[in-house]
């Protein structure tokens, strides 16, 4: 697992407050913001963690660290390397789905998929399991389980065996591709399947029943799972029964949490839940929502984790107030509110591995491309494949976390020709970017230029084209300020920056799983899965040795 010593945890969305002048602090949602999806929450001991899915990704399945539910604390991802993970080639929104974390048998246990497609009716879905004595690892080789159906979790059972659910998967056409919820034992010593798969729910009229998780409490079985598909129908359904097998009678007050019709609710697409019961006997639940953008709906900080207080008298059914997500909840007893939170994190490169904020694009940051040695307080990107490309893009990059933020790069770079660029870049995904890039002429003159693709169409921005002559070094700037996106450069980075800006602005509401979207006819719909980043990005498509050095990066939330 990646961390960097000293590095700013930024937690402005999580900063602990008063509660009506009680003094005792409350859980600001979400919680973890940004490109946080799938939350999986445990606690051992005193310490939480919640587990989230990172699809095309690197490092694969991004976990942060709580002593009190309300300040975050990111520890980076667990599978940061080839032999736990190969995303090469990966497609948009595909790789690592709805990672499971749990803790038994002296070992925390990381179940994950890795998704192949979700085309067709098609995912192609494989489940692996690692196990680890600590979250930081060493984690243990892959075991290849089913690829049956996604969103799998494991449920340790109170006599000892463990068995594993997921989400049944039917590819054949004109059936329900979502075939409900299976349950297979699984042997933790011969750490393989065993015994027959059975069939235990098969959901609700709402649909697309997936993600579950089992608890046992007063004797019942709790089955836990997300219902109405990960956008605006989007709900957290509760079934019980007294035997692990069932069968499940759902709960009749309808779902635990959704902010389905309720389009006055800032925290929308809620669902996707995972239970924690803290020492004291409480629980809340943990679960994605989305913060769209007005008027269109789009939400470019996509699918983030938030937590919410659970009632849960014994023997009952669990409770959230209304069945609606708030933005504030009390924190559990005992937690102490923390001094104001850093709003900017400024990274001059001076550790020997990247910070636990920064992700690399389908491959793992190895020494091949990604050089903090080289050259003293610098990041060295060695040149990658063309934006489009999915096997060896060279692109650091980090959540964009508000709606307003800021982010900014000192960049060293001589082009050789115009197959060589390097630069920022506002992402989404291969088919959706904006990239302020050096680049150079047919005759050798570096430049600074835009490009912009929108829906896989790549094109430049008339009238942007800035000459540098002999200046190699620049400050780059971008700029979020909601829907609207702003470029600037400065050719004085190290003095008192002379921030030009470019004079237009674009449309970030472009990088969003809405505008993502791909509609097939008799298909469900496919949404993009990820959000916005912002990074720092090299090509060389000629693989003619070209690399940019970068001697810091500013994330700042405005």
């Amino acid at each position: 697992m990646t961390d960097l010593d000293g590095a700013t945890t930024i937690t402005a969305a999580t900063a602990p407050t008063d509660d009506g002048g009680t003094g005792h602090p409350v859980i600001r949602n979400p919680v973890l913001p940004g490109f946080h999806p799938d939350p999986s929450i445990l606690r051992v001991g005193a310490d939480y963690y919640i587990a989230t899915s990172t699809f095309e990704w690197f490092p694969g399945v991004r976990v942060h660290h709580s002593t009190d539910l309300v300040t975050w604390r990111p520890l980076g991802g667990v599978l940061t390397e080839r032999r736990l993970l190969d995303l090469t080639g990966t497609a948009d929104s595909c790789g690592i789905w709805a990672p499971n974390l749990t803790y038994a048998h002296g070992l925390f246990h990381l179940l994950f998929t890795d998704v192949a497609t979700f085309a067709g009716g098609y995912w192609d879905p494989q489940n692996y399991l690692v196990t680890a004595p600590s979250i930081t690892g060493p984690w243990s080789d892959p075991v290849v389980l089913h690829g049956r159906g996604f969103d799998a979790s494991l449920f340790h059972d109170e006599d000892g065996t463990t068995w594993m659910l997921s989400m049944r998967a039917d590819w054949r056409p004109g059936r329900n591709r979502f075939a409900g919820i299976s349950a297979q034992r699984y042997d933790c010593h011969e750490r393989r399947l065993t015994g027959p798969e059975h069939l235990i729910f098969e959901g609700t009229e709402a649909g697309l029943t997936e993600a579950p998780n089992i608890y046992r409490k007063d004797g019942w079985y709790y089955l836990v799972t997300a219902e109405g598909g990960t956008t605006w129908t989007h709900q957290v359904t509760v079934a019980r029964s007294r035997e692990l097998l069932g069968p499940y009678r759902v709960d009749p007050a309808g779902p635990l949490l959704t902010s389905t019709g309720r389009p006055e609710l800032t925290l929308q697409k809620a669902g996707h839940g995972s239970l924690v019961e803290t020492p004291d006997g409480q629980w809340y639940l943990a679960h994605l929502a989305a913060r769209p953008y007005p008027p269109t709906g789009r939400c470019v900080l996509g699918r983030e984790s938030a937590l919410q207080r659970v009632d849960w008298p014994a023997g009952d059914w669990p409770r959230i107030p209304g069945g609606v997500p708030a933005e504030e909840v009390p924190a559990p007893a005992g937690a102490v509110a923390a001094p104001g939170d850093d709003r900017a994190e400024d990274d001059h490169f001076d550790a020997p591995v990247l910070g636990p904020n920064w992700s690399t694009l389908r491959r793992p940051a190895t020494p091949d491309w990604i050089d903090l040695a080289a050259r003293p307080s610098h990041l060295r990107i060695h040149g990658g494949q063309s934006p489009m490309a999915r096997h060896r893009p060279s692109l650091v990059a980090r959540r964009v976390t508000a709606q307003r933020c800021t982010f900014e790069a000192t960049c060293e770079f001589e082009p050789g020709n115009y197959r060589q660029l390097a630069g920022i870049t506002a992402y989404y995904n291969t088919r959706n970017w904006y990239y302020l890039h050096v680049t150079a002429g047919d005759d050798g003159t570096p430049a600074l230029d835009v490009l912009c693709c929108d829906s896989g169409r790549v094109s430049e921005v008339p009238g942007l084209r800035v000459p540098l002559g002999g200046v190699r070094r620049v400050g780059l700037r971008a700029r979020l300020d909601g829907p609207a996106l702003t470029f600037a450069y400065t050719l004085d980075p190290d003095g008192t920056p002379a921030w030009h800006e470019l004079g237009q602005t674009f449309d970030a509401t472009t990088l969003s799983d809405e505008y993502a979207a791909t509609v097939v006819a008799g298909e469900p719909e496919a949404w993009g899965f990820t959000g916005a980043f912002v990074g720092l990005w090299v090509q060389d498509l000629g693989a003619e040795g070209g690399y940019a050095d970068f001697d810091r990066a500013v994330y700042r939330i405005d």
